[in-house]
């Protein structure tokens, strides 16, 4: 029998909604949503659901549209709705360069038609509307607004705030007009989750961040003073479901904020620090950069009046959250989990995304991902790969893998030590003895670390080692040469360059579409063209051979059929992988899965032949 719902979230597939529809459902409350687009939205609402371990049995999911009277609800839907109190209204359309009436249909007749259909609910007790810290501390708008001064809002504000003001106006004209108890919450800007950095949104300040991590923010705009404030989405999530229990009185209204976030330009060089990138130095004034062409600034003209120096009174939100017991988590904290999770998912470029973090290792912020303290496998990329090479293979393991980005590639800030003395210092936390598996580039600092202490690797998988197979062509071993290369060729021309004809499935050009987005940083590209030259070196190549030969913990080679050995192959076990080129690990995950999880104890050589 179908749970009767007391609460409605409309818009529960956004950002605030579908954090705020597991909140309610995690405390046990019997929950509906309103989705477009029929079943496939609910069924993948569902799915985010079970994949954050939230009990989706009192879920009830309708179909509805916000721009349409009666949210174009059918008359079944309507009367299993007939049991809400509280109506929550997350729906809007956040973007900029929105159309003035596009964005009206969202945000305003959107707004009009929710409140509408709420006053029909028999059991209505109230509706709590999310705004915006910025929309809720300009001076109030009548409603309807006068065509002329509705003009100017949108010349003035854009497309996107204007709207928001406009439907806040209309939110508390129509709720007093039809006698509905209405508390409008106005949140900052909103992060990702705090423990694990979670938003799955990518416009605003996380556009900030963007530009910061990719080389393209040479300067800020505003003041030394400029606030830009942030809450985190769960912090937010317990607030709004709290609202209903603790607001008494026809309007409240709550401006939900952290006062502890630093000014925009010591957030933004707290960021840089984290993630080991170069902070701007450079503070323009709003006037002067709204004057200059976007195509110089890189800066949408509608985020420019989100710069102030304005404060905001929190009063009324601190006391519901004494109340409820609630407080913001450690602002600091979880600005760098968001940012770890933006630059995990490539700024929404990634999915699904390999979570992982900054963790300081021989001097170098290092992006690692995985188990960090008792691994069963230690997975390292080659060129011009990163971490996420390995995406394929860690479903097929038998244990826990920890993968980390070279120093000074993917998303590796560099460092001066060496690297083979920066895999010490990775494994120095670990407690236990995992097998360390290692493709092309980073076959060699694997090596070294083995020599140096076989007690800590139980054994060694080379995938693809450039030491034992043919050389590029010259023009590749001239870092002059290939960095221009590298930063301003497509994937597939640096794929084909770099790694040969393309022979593997359609996994190679997403996995260096990835690859070439991380290339284009500042430094990435020199540094993999160091990388590129010192390892083709005819000293280093025939060091490297002799270590594979002489390792003191078992070894075992995985070549792909199309990118044999050359020579006489060292004392090793060999696998050849059919159908694959120099990087099986992408094409057949599941076979360079097979070997490492053989890998341990692996005593003669022998070698295998995969089939197609």
């Amino acid at each position: 029998m179908e749970t009767k719902p007391e609460t409605l979230v409309v818009g529960a597939t956004g950002l605030i909604g579908r954090r705020l529809t597991a909140e309610l459902l995690r405390q046990g409350r019997a929950v509906a949503v309103t989705v477009r687009g029929g079943s496939a939205r609910g069924a993948q609402l569902r799915t985010w659901l079970r994949e954050h371990d939230i009990d989706e049995e009192a879920l009830t999911v309708v179909t509805a549209d916000i721009t349409r009277p009666g949210l174009g609800l059918d008359p079944g839907d309507g009367e299993r709705l007939s049991s809400v109190r509280d109506v929550f209204n997350a729906a809007g359309v956040y973007r900029f360069g929105l159309g003035r009436e596009e964005a009206r249909r969202a945000n305003v007749d959107g707004v009009v038609n929710v409140l509408r259909w709420a006053a029909t609910r028999p059991e209505l007790r109230r509706v709590v509307h999310i705004s915006g810290y910025r929309v809720g501390a300009a001076d109030p708008l009548p409603y309807p607004v006068p065509e002329d001064r509705l003009a100017r809002l949108y010349r003035r504000y854009g497309s996107y705030e204007a709207s928001k003001r406009e439907g806040d106006a209309a939110a508390r004209a129509i709720a007093a007009r039809e006698g509905i108890a209405l508390t409008v919450v106005n949140p900052a800007t909103v992060i990702g989750d705090s423990m694990t950095g979670e938003a799955g949104q990518y416009l605003g300040l996380a556009g900030l961040v963007e530009q910061l991590w990719t080389g393209r923010l040479p300067a800020l705009a505003g003041t030394r003073r400029t606030f830009v404030p942030v809450v985190t989405v769960d912090h937010l999530a317990r607030f709004l479901a709290a609202v209903p229990e603790h607001d008494e009185g026809p309007y409240r209204a709550h401006w939900l904020l952290d006062d502890a976030t630093p000014p925009l330009p010591d957030l933004v060089a707290l960021l840089a620090r984290h993630l080991g990138v170069r902070a701007p130095r450079a503070v323009l004034p709003v006037g002067l950069v709204r004057r200059l062409p976007r195509a110089i600034t890189g800066v949408d003209p509608e985020t420019l009046t989100f710069l102030s120096e304005d404060r905001y009174d929190t009063s009324s939100a601190d006391a519901l959250a004494r109340a409820a017991g609630l407080s913001h988590p450690p602002v600091r904290d979880a600005a760098r989990r968001w940012a770890d999770r933006l630059v995990a998912e490539r700024f929404g470029r990634a999915q699904p995304p390999l979570p992982g973090g900054f963790h300081l290792v021989a001097g170098a912020r290092t992006y690692l991902a995985g188990d960090r303290v008792s691994p069963g496998y230690v997975l390292l990329h080659g060129l011009p790969l990163d971490a996420e090479t390995w995406q394929g293979v860690l479903p097929e393991l038998d244990g826990t893998a920890l993968v980390a980005d070279l120093p000074g590639l993917g998303r590796s800030s560099r460092t001066a030590a060496d690297p083979a003395d920066w895999l010490t210092e990775l494994f120095a936390p670990l407690t236990s003895r995992p097998v360390l598996v290692a493709h092309s580039a980073g076959a060699a600092p694997a090596l070294r670390h083995a020599h140096a202490h076989p007690e800590r690797v139980a054994g060694l998988v080379l995938v693809s080692p450039y030491f034992l197979q043919r050389r590029p062509r010259w023009h590749l071993r001239a870092p002059a040469l290939v960095g221009p290369l590298i930063r301003t060729a497509s994937a597939r021309r640096l794929g084909e360059a770099l790694l040969g004809p393309a022979v593997t499935d359609a996994a190679t050009p997403r996995a260096l579409d990835d690859a070439v987005a991380q290339l284009r940083r500042p430094g990435v590209a020199r540094r993999t063209a160091g990388w590129l030259h010192r390892a083709q070196r005819h000293t280093e190549r025939a060091e490297l051979r002799a270590l594979t030969a002489t390792c003191p913990v078992p070894v075992h080679l995985v070549i792909g059929e199309f990118d044999p050995l050359v020579g006489d192959a060292p004392d090793a076990a060999v696998t050849v992988v059919a159908g694959a080129g120099h990087h099986p690990q992408l094409s057949h995950p599941a076979q360079v899965a097979a070997v490492a999880r053989a890998a341990v104890g692996i005593g003669q050589p022998r070698a295998v032949r995969h089939p197609r």
